[in-house]
């Protein structure tokens, strides 16, 4: 059965995840069949980079999302359009949408905006300071 899973990069203690498209069976960083998105948590608000043709493609044909990609597509609106493309609508016109809705929306800024926590202080802590 294939997937649509998360993928982790980045160093120690600063995950990054691509969104891919692999079979169940293989390990969580093993070996995947594309790339088609990309999530970064450690941003606020979350970065979500989804390539919706592609998506949509692995959905039609049977790729089950994981819990957090289903949660990651839900919040991009790629299960919305999906729905709609099994009702009949044309994958150039969900993906156009999908285009000019990415082109309307605030820039990512690659920088985290999470607060450095100071010494002997968590996170949380941390972020209820700046705030």
């Amino acid at each position: 059965m294939v997937r649509i899973r998360l993928r982790r990069i980045g160093l120690k203690k600063q995950p990054t995840y691509r969104i891919v498209v692999a079979d169940q069976r293989s390990s969580r960083n093993g070996g995947f069949i594309e790339i088609v998105g990309f999530h970064n948590p450690r941003t606020e608000p979350t970065t979500d980079i989804v390539q919706e043709d592609r998506v949509l493609y692995w959905l039609s044909v049977g790729a089950q999302p994981s819990e957090a990609v289903a949660n990651i597509l839900n919040r991009t609106g790629t299960t919305a359009r999906f729905a709609r493309l099994k009702a009949g609508e044309s994958v150039e016109n969900l993906v156009e949408e999908a285009n000019a809705a990415k082109a309307s929306a605030a820039p990512i800024s690659p920088k985290t905006s999470h607060p450095a926590p100071a010494a002997g202080q968590s996170h949380k802590k941390a972020k209820a300071a700046n705030a």
